[in-house]
Order: C-alpha cells, then sequence, then structure tokens
C-alpha cells in the first residue's frame, strides 16, 4: 500500500513540474523574452492655476531613454503629450493646458521612452482652475464710508479718494474719472496706498473704481472684477461762511442795539449754545415789532442752503420771522418801517428775497436749523424780520448766534 502512494506522489510532482513550466514559457512568449522596464518618473512637479487654463512644470527625469511625457485629467478621458527635450534635473519642463473649464483637478504625469514604456504615475492634486465664477466671487476694494473722499482746493479740482486696507489677493485698482480737459484718466491705487490724490478731476462728474486680484503668488493670470463700482457722489458739503467778514450794516429803520456789548455783532461771535445778558442781541425796545436789522456776510454766495439760529437762554426768542436777503444793497434801501403793512411789498421791489418764513411752536432757545432752497439766488446781504417774540413783548427781541452754511 506504501508503495502504492509513493508512486501516486510521484505522478503528481512531476504534471505540477511539467505545468509550471509551461506558464514560465508562456509568460516570456508574451514580454518577447525582454525585462519589463520603467522610465524614470518626474519629480518636484507644480501647478499654476489660470484663467480657464493651467500652468504645469516639473523636474524631469535624468533617465536618457524618455522621449516625452504624457499628463491625464479627467479620470484619464483627456491627456495632452509633453516632449522630452532635457534630461538634467536641474532643468524644468513646463507646459500650459489650454480651454479647461474652472475646477479643481488632480493631474497624472508619465515618463515614456521609445518604446511606449511607461513610468509609475506622479499624481498632482490640487490643480486650481479658475474662471467666471471666480471672478464673481471678487468685490471691489471698499473705500472708506466714513470720510470717502476729500476735496482738497476751492473748484474742486484735487480730489483725494480713501480706501479700507487691500486683502493679499488684491493687487492694484483703477481709478478712472473725467479730467479738467473731459479727457477719460485711469490712475492705479496700489495695496499699499490707502489714499490716492486727483490732481485734475472735473468737479460734478462721476469717479468709478475696479480692483484686479491675482489668487496666489504663483497664478498664470490676475482678474478683473465682473461689476465696476462707483464712488458717492462727489461734491463739497455744506460749509459754514466765514463769521471773520460778518459787519453790521444798518439801513434805514433797521432796529438798534441795548447797548455797543449787544450788538447785532454778538451774533457771530462764536457761541455754540443760549447764552444770557450781556452775550446776546438785545434791540433797544425803541421800534416795536415787527422790526429788522441786518447784517453783511463779507463777500456773495451763490449756493446758501443752511441758517441755525440759537436763541437767549431765557427771554424774547423770536418764534415768528422772516428772513431775507440780496446780493447788492444799491438802492435797496427801505423807506417804511418794519411793522408797515406796505412793508414785504416795498422789501421785494427793492431786490429784496424772502429766504425763509419760520414760526416756531416752541419757546425759541434751542438752536434751530433751516433749510433754504437749493435754488436760493446769490446773496450776500441778510435780514432779519422778527414779528413775535416768545415772551409776547411788543418791542424786545434776543438772539445769541446766527450760523450761515452754504454748499460748496
Amino acid at each position: 500500500m506504501q508503495r502504492k502512494y509513493s508512486y501516486l506522489l510521484w505522478i503528481s510532482g512531476l504534471v505540477y513540474l511539467l505545468a509550471c513550466t509551461q506558464k514560465i514559457d508562456d509568460f516570456r512568449g508574451f514580454l518577447n523574452n525582454e525585462e519589463i522596464k520603467y522610465p524614470g518618473a518626474i519629480t518636484k512637479a507644480f501647478t499654476r492655476g489660470g484663467d480657464n487654463r493651467l500652468g504645469i512644470g516639473w523636474s524631469p527625469s535624468s533617465d536618457p531613454s524618455i522621449t516625452k511625457y504624457r499628463i491625464f485629467w479627467n479620470n484619464y478621458r483627456d491627456s495632452v503629450e509633453v516632449a522630452a527635450n532635457t534630461h538634467s534635473s536641474g532643468d524644468t519642463i513646463y507646459t500650459i493646458i489650454d480651454h479647461l473649464q474652472e475646477y479643481t483637478y488632480s493631474l497624472f504625469v508619465y515618463s515614456l521612452d521609445a518604446k511606449g514604456n511607461r513610468s509609475v504615475p506622479i499624481e498632482i492634486p490640487n490643480a486650481r482652475v479658475y474662471g467666471l465664477n471666480y471672478r464673481q466671487s471678487l468685490m471691489n476694494r471698499a473705500f472708506n464710508a466714513v470720510e470717502p473722499y476729500k476735496l482738497l482746493n476751492e473748484d474742486g479740482s484735487r480730489l483725494q479718494l480713501n480706501f479700507l486696507t487691500a486683502v493679499p489677493e488684491n493687487t492694484v485698482t483703477y481709478i478712472r474719472y473725467t479730467n479738467t480737459s473731459n479727457l477719460m484718466k485711469e490712475l492705479p491705487l496700489l495695496p499699499s496706498q490707502s489714499s490716492i490724490v486727483i490732481e485734475d478731476f472735473k468737479y460734478g462728474t462721476k469717479v468709478a473704481f475696479q480692483s484686479k486680484y491675482t489668487p496666489d503668488d504663483k497664478a498664470l493670470d490676475s482678474f478683473l472684477t465682473t461689476i465696476v463700482d462707483t464712488f458717492p457722489k462727489i461734491q463739497f458739503g455744506i460749509v459754514k461762511a466765514d463769521k471773520s467778514l460778518f459787519q453790521v450794516v444798518n439801513l434805514p429803520n433797521d432796529v438798534q442795539p441795548w447797548d455797543a456789548g449787544t450788538s447785532v455783532a454778538r451774533l457771530w461771535d462764536g457761541s455754540t449754545s443760549p447764552q444770557g445778558w450781556p452775550d446776546i442781541w438785545h434791540s433797544n425796545g425803541d421800534k416795536p415789532l415787527p422790526h429788522h436789522f441786518t447784517f453783511d456776510m463779507g463777500k456773495a454766495y451763490d449756493s446758501l442752503r443752511t441758517i441755525e439760529v440759537i436763541g437767549r437762554n431765557c427771554c424774547h426768542n423770536p418764534v415768528d420771522y422772516e428772513i431775507w436777503g440780496i446780493e447788492d444793497i444799491t438802492n435797496a434801501a427801505t423807506t417804511l418801517p418794519g411793522n408797515d403793512p406796505g412793508w414785504k411789498a416795498e422789501a421785494i421791489s427793492k431786490g429784496w428775497v424772502l429766504l425763509k418764513e419760520v414760526v416756531r411752536s416752541d419757546d425759541g432757545v434751542g438752536p434751530y436749523t433751516l433749510t433754504l432752497s437749493d435754488q436760493t439766488p446769490k446773496m450776500r446781504y441778510i435780514r432779519f424780520r422778527i414779528k413775535k417774540v416768545a415772551s409776547n413783548e411788543s418791542a424786545y427781541s434776543n438772539l445769541t448766534e446766527v450760523t450761515i452754511g452754504y454748499k460748496k
């Protein structure tokens, strides 16, 4: 029985040996009796994202058999071939792939020799390509909302624009404006600048701006925002008229002060809150209400916009009055007293313009700002005609301060 088992084992071993010998021979036949060869793989691969394109580079292998490289993406559905023009590991092979969709790709790079042998693949992940979606996510650099601009001279041709700190990717912001020669101009605002001064701005025109961004320091392209923003309307604000130029004017029938210390000149001594005697205007009681006083602003303004009136801290504050103005008082003197029924018609006939009629429901003490029409003609001389005071006194009127604002 033992001899029978030994015989069977010997037969099985012989069959197994013949079978293995046949497989080895077949495998060698499949390879044409040649050994598998893998060309050297690339090293130090990098990418540079661009606008629907991608730059890709690497250090080549020193393997002299390599004739080309092939880059695959989109799960090997797309590829591009690059010639191996150097085998020095100190060099860089670089190519740009165009017409790509905006996406983050994984790339696979193979080295190939003349016989088509391929190296092991080198994967390059997270290769980002930019496009419209990226552009639409960009916002123009923000201007300083607290003080967007300053007008630096009288005619508004010198303009300073103020911005907030730029983000690192913002490489430049272009300022576009119309100059004093009616030409469109463009100035660059660099990230290091928080403001820029335009020397030849045409006052009354718009200022636009558009920012450019570079996604990172290796990116192929920079990207302008998809929108162009406009600065808030560039205009002078309300500026206080220079009180140092104000002077008292005495025209016929103007009411006189109680004494020299309470003259109309008290109305521009700089008080910012209701004052008491003697730091006020105080009439002398000789002219019954309505009565009027006049003063010169020192120069003509063609855009008066506001008049702030501050009353006395207690007494005869005007609560019903008129404010009149005129550019030139030559032949403008009225002959009728302020309480005459014909006074208003005479004032108009002399060229005076009624700027504001005021009726207050309070005691007339606190600061009270009047807004004038933006069609107010050029004015230099102002006249207050006081018709009623809070105390119902018939001949006295008091005031602390008058401040006039104009649109510059």
